[in-house]
């Protein structure tokens, strides 16, 4: 289950990173450029997927 969690973490870091560029205009070739609500949904998925690493590689104890 850890795993899974890293991989899903990390593709939403990723993803969210790249709605964010494509919102705020730096990548092009998508509908999505340069529209404000891939630049603020971008970052809230971006984060999500921080906090969800933070909890999959944390320790338990």
């Amino acid at each position: 289950m850890k795993p899974l969690l890293i991989v899903l973490g990390v593709l939403m870091t990723l993803a969210g990173a790249v709605w964010t560029f494509q919102g705020l205009g730096y990548l092009e070739g998508s509908p999505m450029t340069g529209e404000d609500t891939w630049a603020m949904i971008g970052p809230v998925v971006a984060g999500l997927g921080v906090a969800l690493l933070i909890v999959a590689v944390r320790p338990r104890h």
